[in-house]
Parts: structure tokens; sequence; C-alpha cells
């Protein structure tokens, strides 16, 4: 799949797959695994590249908004950003400006086909990711629209690739970590796992993609 491609949301193009419904499954096992623990804002990851984080998040969003709630995607992940090509939006003003003091955070919230789903694209891609996302003035973003939305849901790099994923855990609720059950090797999710762990980030799960086509449903682990 080119860059320029977008990936489709099969939540979206198919609520009624066997595929689908495991993103429903998904949904109600963060749910119901975190009632003593507000999850106001996921972040989603993963240890390497190209283990379904990106399609994950999206289609969780999805799922997330068809339960009517107000949902917020932002993509934070500022070196491979793709939210902008999924949903078809414009990334001229995204989180980047926001962040820089180029745009007000109204400016870089885009609507979706579904009016529950908002999402935040990266904006330009700058040359200082990790200090960007460490910033005061993203506590201040976060602060603010958690308390207009119902959920936020973050997409970063992958943990083992750049600090970026573990800055961001900090500032968030929980993290859920994507797995790809094919390709990656045990001792890679160990030390994703970890390093989440040494900022003490709240790993709120598992999502295990990629799984036998007999056991559609992907697996899901929590921790409390």
């Amino acid at each position: 799949m080119s860059q320029t491609e977008s990936r489709p949301i099969i939540t979206e193009l198919n609520p009624a797959s066997p595929i689908s419904e495991a993103y429903r499954t998904l949904r109600t096992n963060l749910h119901f695994s975190n009632v003593d623990h507000k999850l106001h804002v996921l972040m989603v990851t993963s240890a390497n590249p190209r283990e379904g984080k990106t399609t994950t998040i999206n289609n969780l969003a999805v799922a997330y908004a068809q339960s009517e709630k107000s949902v917020l995607l932002i993509d934070a992940d500022l070196r491979k950003p793709t939210a902008h090509q999924t949903f078809k939006l414009s990334n001229r003003c995204g989180l980047t400006n926001v962040l820089t003091g180029q745009a007000q955070v109204d400016e870089a919230i885009k609507e979706t086909s579904n009016s529950f789903l908002h999402v935040m694209t990266s904006g330009p891609i700058p040359p200082n990711p990790s200090e960007l996302l460490g910033s005061k003035k993203m506590d201040q973003i976060i602060e603010e629209l958690s308390n207009r939305f119902d959920l936020l849901l973050i997409d970063t790099p992958p943990v083992l690739a750049v600090s970026d994923a573990q800055i961001m855990a900090t500032r968030c609720d929980g993290v859920l970590l994507v797995v790809n059950a094919r390709s990656v090797k045990r001792q890679h999710a160990i030390k994703a796992r970890d390093a989440l762990q040494f900022v003490q980030a709240r790993i709120v799960g598992v999502a295990l993609n990629q799984i036998s086509s007999r056991e559609m449903n992907p697996y899901y682990t929590y921790s409390q």
C-alpha cells in the first residue's frame, strides 16, 4: 500500500462483519475492565511498525462513535502520520500547528462522516516531535479536549522506535498495546511493555491481531 493510499476502515464499510464485531468486543472489554478507573484518554501503540496499531485505533474510534460516544482521534504519530489519508482530510493544519502556536485547537479538529467522530490530524511533520509532545502545550491541549469529548484516542509511533510513545503514555489514562501474533518477537513485546511500565504508564490491555482465521476475534487481555 502506498503512503498516499487511504486505508479502509472495516467497522465503517461493513459494520456487520465478524471483524467489525471483534472491534466492538474490544471496545466492550476496554469499558468493563476499567470500571473503577476512568479511561478518558487512551493511547494505542505497538512494539514495532506494521503490527496494526493504526488500523486498530481507526476501527476502535469508529466503533466507539457508533455507540454514540463523542470521540476525538488524535494523530500524534508526528513521524509517519496517516489519519488524514485514512479519513481523507486535509493535513495543512493539525496538532503540530497548535503545539507551535500557529493555530487554535478548533482549527485543527476535522469532522468525519460520523457526527460523533472527529479527527485532529498531525499537521506538518516537525523536526522535533519528541520535544513538542513533551511540552506543556501538549498537556494543555489534552486537558482542554478531554473536557469536550467523551473519549480521546491517541495514535503514536511504536514504542521501540522512538521515545514519543513513552512521552505520550504519561499523559494518558491508559495504553492499549497492539501485538501482531504472526510477526512480533516475544522479547520485543516484553521490551515494549517494560518501556511503558518504566514511565509508569497504565497498560489497560493487549490486543492480539493476525491470529488464525478460525479465531476471528482479536485476543484481548487486560491488567489491573
